[in-house]
């Protein structure tokens, strides 16, 4: 190897370490941690990076930031495979940083596209940059069933200013405009003649997102609502355990009763039963923990196991109001969790996952009609997938979340979860009530706000009130197409100049 070939080998593996932790770096900007600036600074750096590399060096460049971003942000799989899975920890190991690296190939593609399509132009170029970030993460988003979690515009919940623009583009516009103002700052970095210009774009960006959250985009219906939401703690390693049913059962009825509200919550498989496997009279009991049940101004929401006549098995929860019980059924499944996809067959004599396969229930189904409220359930993992949840608006007048992110112990996902729910609320402009089994259990207002929230791993009920809300925000009327919209006008001006150039030619 010649002295130059050696020299450039050596800047390629220095630039993807720097990009690693400068990748591991942005998890700080995310739930539970609040610098939700980081992330904008450590992708500014990139970017700053990219502005002058061949697309090979910048897809590796971009590698090296979703390795780092994604090991230290979802390497809690590990826990789920090992610990609860009871796959050999080399295995899990193994599984965990292949899984890490297949969601690294999105930077990388970012940085391809952003070093082959750049024309060295400051607006040119943020939007661009911008472009190909957020159309990354969207495909992130539906690819092989998706796995949005970590995208760029989850660190913007309150407090921060862009959040006010997740009502009208969704989180993939806010992470396109999350990614605009990195690009700002990257690529006018070593062109101070840029800088006055792009500081101004920035703050203008940063003044309209927070002049939007004062907007009023849905508005409260009918009377306050009380609500009980339970936390039952119970130990995943145990839950299953048939020496133990009892204990959940006991558990979870005596937080109810001494707890009544006319909404109580409980948690995604609180009891590790099925439904038609319930003592008689339990639902009937759980049902008197709501007042006023029988005249339909109460009713429980219980997550459990449920079969149809075909004795296909769901994911779902039951909504117990008077004599009748509505059914909901989980609709987006976790791939190997919750169902194996067919060419992974092998991987059920590594894994010992209780109740996963389950069927996935209908595309569209309507919210449950409880304490005077129409409920749109969203069970885990879910509630990831904004256009998904805004299938049930208008009709919806209230979020209900159910979580049991005990699968993935002490660590980053229960926090990170509860800040992607808050994305859901400010999309959708309703209410968010997450029960969950180990937290993190809350409310979560229309603006994306946590009101209450109990703390993770305890025991324990989390009791308020709250409004049912109507209305449509833009992005529950539109969807995904504002973010897409936004994606393609940063592709169309490179794309343009391309043309020109080579017409010219």
């Amino acid at each position: 190897m010649t002295g130059g070939a050696s020299r450039a080998a050596t800047g390629l593996v220095m630039g993807a370490v720097a990009a690693f932790l400068l990748g591991a770096a942005s998890v700080f900007g995310f739930a539970p941690f609040p610098f939700f600036p980081l992330p904008l600074i450590t992708l500014a750096a990139l970017i700053w990076l990219w502005r002058d590399a061949s697309p090979k060096r910048a897809a590796a460049l971009g590698f090296g930031f979703g390795a780092g971003w994604f090991l230290a942000g979802v390497s809690w799989v590990y826990v789920s495979l090992h610990t609860f899975g009871g796959m050999p920890p080399p295995l899990a190991a193994l599984a965990t940083i292949l899984f890490c690296a297949c969601l690294a190939l999105f930077p990388a593609l970012s940085g391809y596209l952003f070093a082959r399509l750049r024309r060295q132009r400051l607006w040119t170029d943020a939007l661009l940059a911008a472009a190909v970030w957020a159309l990354a993460e969207w495909l992130r988003g539906w690819l092989f069933t998706g796995f949005p979690w970590l995208a760029l515009g989850y660190a913007q919940t309150p407090p921060s200013p862009l959040a006010g623009y997740a009502p009208l583009t969704g989180v993939y516009g806010v992470s396109f405009l999350s990614a605009l103002l990195a690009a700002l700052a990257g690529l006018a970095a070593p062109r101070r003649a840029d800088w006055p210009r792009a500081g101004i774009a920035a703050l203008l960006l940063l003044a309209a997102g927070g002049g939007l959250m004062l907007v009023e985009w849905t508005r409260p219906a009918g009377p306050p609502l009380s609500v009980s939401l339970l936390q039952g703690n119970i130990e995943q390693s145990l839950k299953w355990r048939p020496e133990r049913v009892q204990e959940s059962l006991d558990t979870y009825l005596r937080l109810a009763r001494a707890h009544p509200a006319q909404l109580i919550v409980l948690p995604e498989t609180a009891l590790p039963l099925m439904l038609d496997q319930l003592p008689p009279d339990y639902l009937a009991a759980l049902r008197r923990a709501a007042p006023d049940a029988d005249e339909q101004t109460g009713g429980v929401l219980l997550g459990i196991v449920a079969q149809d006549e075909q004795r296909r098995y769901y994911n779902g929860a039951a909504g117990l109001s008077a004599d009748d019980i509505q059914i909901y059924r989980k609709r987006h499944l976790v791939p190997f969790g919750e169902f194996t996809p067919p060419a992974f067959a092998w991987t059920l004599a590594l894994l010992n996952i209780p109740m996963s396969n389950f069927a996935s229930g209908p595309a569209r189904q309507p919210p449950l009609l409880l304490a005077g409220q129409k409920v749109a359930v969203n069970i885990c993992y879910e509630d990831v997938f904004g256009e998904e949840i805004i299938r049930a608006l208008p009709e919806a007048t209230l979020l209900v979340n159910l979580s049991n992110t005990a699968w993935f112990g002490d660590s980053l996902a229960q926090a990170q979860h509860l800040q992607i729910a808050r994305m859901r609320a400010l999309e959708s402009g309703r209410p968010m009530l997450r029960a969950t089994n180990t937290g993190m259990t809350a409310i979560v207002s229309p603006r994306g706000r946590v009101e209450h929230v109990l703390p993770p791993f305890s025991a324990g009920v989390l009791t308020g009130e709250v409004h049912g809300y109507t209305g449509l925000t833009p992005y529950a009327r539109w969807g995904n197409a504002a973010a897409l919209l936004l994606i393609a006008a940063g592709f169309l001006v490179p794309l343009a100049g391309l043309r020109r150039r080579r017409g010219m030619a």
